[in-house]
């Protein structure tokens, strides 16, 4: 055994390297995802533990190679930014032998998918003046941006972003419910940047509106090939919205439009299956919580992941990246497929990984031997 080994055999508390992820947002939806890209890689086999924090994750190492390659893959998948320090714990004077505790301090970017951001006059000149207003559509090591009034699109890697910081306008818990009235298609579907979209013109209400007051918002949205009549979905409120954004100011006659669509709401179709379990499940990485934080915000974090899991039915593209695992204890009913949930965004069987552990192996092979 080595020495690195034998001293975390001897006390499993005793790190060398610690990885401090954090992001300075008021949900854990980012969390939720990276945690699924490191069970899937294995980027945290190495880690003697991992904490849960109030606005992120601790991950303890016994070498600084470790936590070194983890660093690596976090920015391989998430635009951050990094800082390393070192404490020194002993010398020896005689063998010129030092001992220190090294820390990386890793912040991923505030900027989420879904979020509506008001990018600043010197980012947007330099990207060719988009927006600008507009939606984050995905999050990787790089950031992309969309304009869903001219389908204009960017991506803005951690050096871009990190060297003009900003932050966004408005959040995805901010998002509003709308009835879609009417939808007239002004283009035909594009491809941008892998994903599907359609301009189009569309009238749409606030639903807390409907039987208070006749308000109708006549909009041009990116979600055209989406959304027929009677359909509903999120979007911001901006007639409603009361924003003190600098950048936002420093647009002299910017007219805003009154909302802005950015995804289908099936929360209708939804109530049908509430309490009904899912065909599948997902793994979780073996993490201590700081209790004095976090226990307090339990139902706030349930309710996060449930949506977190309802983003992974409603986008195919979102789950590409992680393994979702069979449920053994769920059990299909015929009449429930029939009625329950029509149209509604699942994920298919083949999509699905069988979850293997020890004792299934060895009841197969035993009856292999039979």
């Amino acid at each position: 055994m080595c020495e690195s080994c034998s001293r975390v055999a001897a006390n499993p508390d005793q790190w060398v390297a610690a990885v401090q992820l954090r992001q300075h947002v008021p949900h854990r939806r980012t969390f939720f995802y990276l945690e699924q890209l490191i069970l899937k890689h294995d980027a945290a086999a190495r880690a003697i533990k991992i904490k849960q924090m109030e606005q992120g994750i601790d991950f303890f190492f016994s070498n600084r190679s470790h936590g070194l390659k983890f660093v690596e893959f976090v920015g391989k998948v998430a635009p951050v930014r990094s800082r390393t320090d070192k404490q020194l714990v002993s010398h020896d004077i005689k063998s010129n032998n030092y001992n220190y505790k090294h820390t990386f301090s890793v912040e991923i970017s505030p900027i989420c998918r879904e979020d509506l951001i008001c990018l600043p006059p010197k980012v947007a000149l330099s990207l060719g003046n988009l927006g600008p207003l507009v939606i984050c559509s995905k999050v990787t090591n790089s950031i992309a941006l969309l304009d869903p009034v001219t389908l204009r699109h960017c991506f803005l890697d951690a050096d871009q972003y990190w060297r003009s910081s900003f932050k966004c306008l408005l959040t995805s818990r901010q998002l509003v419910e709308y009835i879609v009235l009417d939808v007239e298609i002004v283009s035909s579907e594009v491809n941008v940047g892998g994903s599907k979209y359609a301009l189009a013109d569309a009238q749409v209400a606030r639903v807390s509106d409907f039987g208070k007051n006749d308000i109708i918002f006549n909009i041009k949205t990116h979600l055209g090939h989406l959304l027929s009549p009677g359909d509903y979905a999120l979007g911001y409120d901006l007639y409603g919205a009361n924003n003190n954004d600098i950048d936002l100011e420093k647009y002299k006659g910017l007219v805003l439009p009154e909302a802005i669509l950015v995804k289908k709401s099936y929360e209708e179709k939804r109530q049908k299956k509430r309490g009904k379990p899912r065909s599948w499940k997902l793994k979780t990485l073996n993490m201590e919580v700081d209790d004095t934080k976090v226990r307090g915000d339990q139902e706030k974090t349930s309710n996060e992941y449930e949506q977190f899991l309802r983003d992974l039915e409603e986008n195919p593209e979102l789950r590409f990246n992680i393994s979702l695992y069979r449920n053994k204890e769920y059990q299909p009913s015929e009449m429930a497929s029939v009625t329950d949930g029509e149209d509604l965004p699942s994920v298919r069987l083949e999509e699905l990984l069988a979850d293997l552990d020890l004792s299934d192996v060895e009841d197969g092979g035993d009856g292999m031997r039979e």
